[in-house]
């Protein structure tokens, strides 16, 4: 097991099992572990009759359960689909959520359902998210700042680097990489803010069935939600660092979402959704190689090579010229790879 996991995985496992038991007053529970995924929750599902519910273990060391909750509840006040909490526990890290099934967008496509519908109800979901928000929602979440954008990015020269290079990222280079960042994050910041839930993609987008509309929607992991840029969502959704999304859908949901702003300016969302989808991708490259080499999760690796196709296609809008020559000096195509992973080096 890595060192760097979930503390105590199955005491923590015991525990879960004797709140829902004793103090949840659900004796004959027994709870099934669901997949995992990046992060250190983990989630079992409980059978009760023909009801089923999900248990999360979130612990409180690493993970937000108190900002998960908080999100799902006001993602359900404007009509959205995000799992409602029938029980919690905030101090232990433990929440009994209403279960919105297996059949995420992920497993629908790989089924065979119709990419271009599911993409549709996506961009729609999103739509409807930024046209309901109201300010007043926003209270107590923090703001997708220019810092927080640039810790992001960094993990690419702190922690992809070291894997290709052999060596840490010289100062002066790690501080030209911020810099070029800097020259252009601007652009990501122009347009009005609302509700980022920052990993809008088909691996967290549930179908649900019995529910008609954007309620057929479900969606996950929105506990890292920010007050940013209104592209980042559709960026996270279009540009997936785990699958292709053709250009054909790409371009179609672009159009779909901007017909239903036709206030918004045109040129700054093209800007944002370009700058966001760099600094996206770059944070993503440095997270999976994180994933590997502090994680042990070895398996993140195979998206590299897609993700840095994502960020040369990227990198040609003008808006990134600076972040473009800042790559072309210092990570030229020879470095852009899929490095071995940690336990083969």
């Amino acid at each position: 097991m890595p060192a760097d996991t979930a503390p105590d995985a199955d005491a923590r496992l015991t525990a879960l099992t004797q709140w829902v038991r004793q103090e949840l007053k659900l004796p004959t529970a027994v709870l099934s572990p669901l997949s995992a995924d990046a992060s250190f929750r983990r989630y079992f599902r409980l059978h009760l009759g023909p009801q089923s519910l999900v248990a999360m273990d979130a612990p409180p060391e690493r993970e937000k359960l108190a900002a998960f909750l908080t999100i799902a509840g006001r993602l359900q006040a404007l009509g959205l689909s995000a799992p409602r909490a029938l029980a919690r526990n905030i101090e232990r890290g433990f929440a009994l959520l209403e279960d919105l099934g297996d059949r995420t967008y992920g497993r629908a496509l790989a089924a065979g359902a119709d990419e271009a519908t599911l993409y549709r109800l996506a961009t729609d979901t999103l739509i409807a998210l930024q046209q309901r928000w109201q300010p007043r929602l926003a209270q107590d979440i923090a703001v997708y700042d220019e810092t927080t954008l640039l810790n992001e990015a960094v993990l690419l020269v702190d922690w992809y680097w070291p894997a290709v290079a052999r060596r840490d990222c010289p100062a002066e280079v790690r501080a030209a990489f911020l810099d070029a960042w800097r020259a252009v994050l601007p652009a990501a910041r122009s347009l009005p803010e609302t509700l980022v839930l920052r990993d809008y993609h088909v691996d967290n987008l549930m179908l649900l069935d019995g529910r008609s509309g954007i309620a057929a929607c479900g969606l996950l992991d929105f506990q890292d939600a920010l007050i940013g840029s209104p592209a980042y969502d559709l960026v996270s959704l279009l540009r997936d660092a785990r699958r292709d999304v053709s250009s054909a859908i790409q371009d179609e949901m672009l159009a779909r979402y901007l017909d239903a702003f036709p206030a918004l300016d045109r040129a700054g969302f093209e800007a944002a959704y370009w700058t966001l989808g760099a600094q996206r991708t770059t944070k993503i490259i440095g997270i999976f190689t994180r994933l590997d080499r502090r994680d042990g999760k070895p398996a993140y690796l195979e998206h590299l090579p897609r993700l840095w196709r994502l960020l040369e296609q990227e990198l040609t809008h003008p808006v990134l010229a600076p972040v473009k020559i800042w790559f072309d000096t210092h990570l030229p195509p020879d470095l852009r790879l899929r490095p071995a992973a940690a336990s083969d080096a």
